[in-house]
């Protein structure tokens, strides 16, 4: 198999690790003492989560310095630590490239997946820019400045080892103060983008660079075709993973447990083929995996399911990021304490200080050189945003990772390609720096640059709420005065309890503080005006996430079916990205859908069979019925939602009228079609009737095994029977049934249904 940093390393077992670090295990000592450190380490990392939440200190820096502190008291005490120790040890001598193959995959797809494929599409350019030619330039830059600077007599190949280990960005926390403050949704999309596939050609480097770290040797053709080899050979082995556990999904009928386990056994598969049987990159492939899921097969998960795999695959990523913090923070205190010279002439924090700077200088350089070019692709880039971008250059848990297994591979023995004789071209005072220059980056960004983002941000001026959504910020909590009124007039009273306090009532929900007695109309406050551009895009935006809102509703309720559903989905998408410059108009991506393009008049052909074509044509049909009821449906719903919001005001008046002219063409096409073919329409109501009674009835189940009505045994047989229709449904729907006239008739009046773009009757 090929090794993820090379095919050269032994397998170093727990035991032969544990011999080696100059400590005797006491009798009572099992293996199954790594279960005792891995525990611990949750526990921890769930104490510094609930501790830390709501401070500017990244609960993953306070994780390291306790792997630091768990490390200087096992080896600095000779094993006080106990059975706790000895778990440590165990992990701290495990193979790297199963840390490798553990922890990477739980942290790369729940980012790709998470992801907002419309936005990436958009951000792609930037996105390639800086991971690629970006990441050359930052791994040069640092290797060069490492080489002729630091004093360890490394030669070119482990100074860009170095620089290309210092390649992966993990920008989460910037990311998640960027959504928490309102910044723009691309800003945040290129700058989570740009570190996913940032990983992934950081990881490609560095393999490269490890395997002549290691004693191979490679000219510039094979260079170029192992970068070749592993970047479009991971794509590759990922659209095919991908698209094949999409097809799966497909016959996966409300059970949320496997398809979890689909997407979970498909991310490590993928990674143990691309990684250790194909020799490219694991990491690549589980990012395009990821990707693929999240553009194929995110309406595949409904209601709970998409938020069961949500959580799911949150939680697998916070467990690998606090075992991968914890364990650094170990690997790194076993190194200094271990007799392993970190230092030179006492100066390693100096060093350590200075390769800080060089990090936030190679970031400087690459956003600086690549910024012409950043401002051209995508949604552009401005010299605000550059500098956020240049700034949130963290680095996280992959570089710690590959630090890891850097530092457990150093010191080995392995058989030279080019002499044949077993040599060690790492030494474990290499590795030991090594991880503690990466441990000591990742400490030094999270804390500097995550902290501080939050008042960068402030001092350019960009976590300012608009005017727009100071407005709607404060109506919304007089809303919220009135619903709490209702609420309080409901419950205030009971003939059990008598009545309760309002000013006390009051007194304890701080938002409504300072707001009773006060009155607020968001009308009248966009009356003065209300047609500034600014104001009116605001809306648009919440007129369209109300939209998308409906449509997923309706893929829960089974009025629309799963392509229909990501069909709607993105032609939304797409319209957001115009809300600035033009008018709402996300009909424009659905409208030739609905019409038949020019290609179907050839169907008339004799040559063609009929039976096909009135398949084909019946098909269309259906999906441009399911299309435009949908979309009027949803307009429909959230012009009613912006008329109780905001009222008669001109800017929701102005809304509401862009979207009554975008469903005119949608309503005439179905009156059209109800006029040619009711049976069409009749046909996808009873569809939706079906499955809408369906799921009622097994919504009334769980009622009554809440209520304590129905037992286990009673309900698991109901809802047996239940699910059992509704897969009948999905898999033989009712059919079309045509009316009394011949097949050729039918296809001509259906072909006719459209004339110069537009739907007509033109039948008698």
């Amino acid at each position: 198999m090929t090794s993820t940093i090379g095919a050269t390393l032994p397998y170093k077992s727990p035991e032969k690790a544990i011999a080696s670090s100059s400590y005797s295990a006491e009798n009572d000592s099992s293996p199954v003492d790594a279960v005792i450190f891995a525990g611990s380490s949750l526990v921890l990392g769930t104490a510094c989560r609930h501790l830390f939440n709501g401070t500017r200190v990244p609960y993953t820096v306070v994780l390291l310095v306790i792997g630091i502190v768990l490390g200087s008291l096992e080896y600095g005490t000779n094993h006080n630590l106990g059975k706790l120790g000895h778990g440590i040890r165990i992990w701290n001598g495990i193979n790297p490239d199963l840390l490798l193959a553990v922890f990477l995959p739980a942290l790369l797809f729940e980012s790709s997946f998470s992801m907002d494929v419309h936005q990436i599409k958009r951000c792609m350019g930037q996105m390639i820019l800086l991971a690629g030619p970006g990441v050359l330039i930052s791994t040069f830059c640092l290797g060069t400045l490492i080489k002729l600077t630091f004093p360890y007599n490394w030669d070119w190949k482990t100074s860009l080892l170095l620089g290309g280990l210092l390649g992966a960005t993990d920008p989460v926390a910037v990311v998640a103060l960027l959504k928490e403050l309102g910044a723009s949704k691309k800003m945040t999309t290129l700058i989570d983008g740009e570190s996913l596939m940032n990983d992934g050609v950081s990881v490609v480097v560095f393999q490269l660079f490890f395997k002549m770290v290691m004693g191979h040797s490679y000219d510039w053709g094979s260079i170029i075709k192992f970068l070749v080899q592993n970047s479009f050979g991971a794509v590759g082995i990922g659209l095919a993973f991908g698209f094949a556990s999409v097809f799966w999904l497909k016959f996966i009928f409300n059970d949320t447990v496997v398809q979890i386990t689909v997407t979970l056994s498909a991310s490590y598969f993928a990674y143990y083929t691309a990684q250790e049987w194909a020799g490219v990159s694991g990491i690549l492939t589980v990012m395009i995996l990821g990707m693929v899921f999240a553009a194929f097969a995110r309406t595949a998960f409904k209601g709970d399911s998409h938020q069961s795999l949500h959580h799911f695959w949150e939680m697998a990523a916070y467990i690998a990021n606090t075992l991968v913090f914890i364990l650094s923070g170990v690997i790194i205190a076993e190194g200094i304490l271990s007799g392993r010279a970190i230092s030179y002439k006492g100066n390693s924090w100096g060093f350590l200080f200075l390769l800080y700077l060089y990090v936030q200088l190679s970031r400087c350089v690459v956003v600086g050189v690549l910024y012409p070019l950043l401002c051209r692709f995508g949604y552009g880039l401005d010299w605000k945003e550059s500098i956020i971008l240049t700034w949130s250059g963290l680095r996280g848990a992959v570089s710690l990772s590959l630090a890891l297994s850097v530092k457990q591979s150093s010191g080995n023995s392995h058989l030279s390609s080019d002499t044949g004789t077993r040599d060690s071209h790492l030494s474990s005072d290499t590795g030991t720096r090594f991880l503690f220059l990466t441990g000591g980056i990742v400490f030094l960004t999270l804390v500097v640059n995550g902290s501080t983002t939050q008042l960068l941000l402030h001092l350019l001026r960009m976590d300012t709420l608009t005017a727009t959504k100071k407005r709607i910020l404060e109506y919304t909590k007089f809303e919220m005065m009135k619903t709490a009124l209702k609420a309080f007039a409901n419950l205030g009273d009971d003939e059990e309890l008598g009545s309760a306090d309002w000013p006390t009532v009051i007194r304890h929900i701080s938002s409504l503080k300072d707001l009773e007695g006060r009155q607020v109309n968001p009308p009248n406050g966009y009356e003065a005006g209300s047609l500034d551009p600014t104001n009116i895009m605001d809306i648009r935006i919440r007129f369209l996430n109300g939209v998308q809102a409906a449509y997923w509703q309706m893929l829960d309720d089974g009025r629309i079916t799963q392509c229909t559903a990501n069909v709607l989905m993105q032609s939304v998408d797409e319209a957001l990205d115009l809300v600035s410059t033009s008018s709402l108009s996300d009909w424009r991506g659905l409208e030739p859908l609905v019409h038949f393009p020019n290609y179907y008049k050839f169907l008339q052909s004799k040559i063609i069979p009929r039976k096909l074509v009135t398949h084909l044509i019946v098909e269309r049909l259906e999906s441009a019925c399911y299309i435009s009821s949908a979309f009027l449906r949803a307009h429909r719903i959230a012009r009613q939602q912006v008329h109780d919001f905001l009222g008669n005001s001109n800017i929701a008046s102005t809304v509401i009228n862009e979207s009554e002219v975008e469903g005119e063409e949608a309503k005439q096409f179905l009156e059209d079609v109800r006029d040619s073919f009711p049976q069409v329409l009749s046909v996808l109501k009873t569809r939706q009737v079906t499955h809408y009674v369906l799921n009622h009835l097994n919504g009334y189940i769980k009622n009554l095994e809440k209520v304590g009505l129905l037992e286990g045994k009673e309900v698991s047989h109901l809802q047996d029977v239940v699910q059992s229709d509704l897969k009948k449904l999905l898999r033989n729907p009712p059919l079309l049934k045509l009316p009394n006239i011949d097949e050729q008739s039918f296809i001509e009046r259906s072909l006719k249904l459209q004339e110069f773009g537009h739907w007509r009757e033109t039948d008698a």
